[in-house]
């Protein structure tokens, strides 16, 4: 067990507990939301957001590139790689469908792109999980 394996996966867990909660409690919400304050609200969120998710990200980046830069003894090169695929796949989904989703939402509610956002949502929370499960293995060797 190395002191880099442990950061990754503390970062990844810490992004998953994160993503399960806005897939489960936030988006959820958002179609609660009164359309008079809608975009205030869409506004406030994409701000406020920011100050979690922007940490969370260089977290995941910085100790994925240490991970794969000094790979515990004994640890495949496929579990890093797999790893940093998964956050690949995160950052991708997030910049390319998510933010655009939510761009689309901040000029109003739109059912179709809150749908759209939820599946969206559903593939950064199955590979946030996966991350999960592939960086256990690393640190448990």
């Amino acid at each position: 067990m190395s002191a880099v394996s442990v950061a990754h996966l503390m970062s990844v867990c810490a992004y998953a507990g994160f993503q399960w909660t806005v897939h489960l409690v936030v988006y959820p919400q958002l179609a609660a939301v009164p359309s008079a304050s809608f975009v205030a609200y869409e506004r406030a969120h994409q701000r406020r957001i920011s100050y979690l998710v922007g940490p969370l990200f260089a977290a995941l980046v910085v100790t994925t590139a240490l991970l794969w830069a000094r790979r515990p003894e004994g640890i495949s090169l496929w579990m890093p790689a797999l790893s940093a695929a998964l956050l690949l796949v995160i950052l991708a989904v997030t910049g390319l469908l998510a933010v655009p989703l939510h761009r689309r939402l901040e000029r109003g509610w739109d059912r179709g792109a809150h749908q759209s956002l939820v599946r969206v949502d559903a593939v950064r929370l199955a590979a946030a999980t996966a991350n999960v499960v592939v960086s256990a293995f690393v640190v448990l060797g």
